[in-house]
């Protein structure tokens, strides 16, 4: 998201669903927010929302 303002907002989840998101988080050494952006990021492309950039951040 180089060169992209970034948004904040609050999301609230149960403590089952975060606790779960910071495991898989920890498994590939992202954090709980690098982690949701990555999900996020990777289920527009999926959908056909976002197009795949060479400036898109993936991992």
């Amino acid at each position: 998201m180089a060169g992209k303002e970034k948004k904040s907002f609050v999301l609230r989840i149960d403590s089952t669903t975060y606790e779960a998101l910071e495991r898989w988080a920890a498994d590939e050494f992202r954090s709980v927010n690098g982690q949701l952006e990555w999900i996020i990021a990777k289920a527009l492309r999926d959908a056909g929302r976002e197009k795949k950039g060479k400036d898109r951040k993936t991992t």
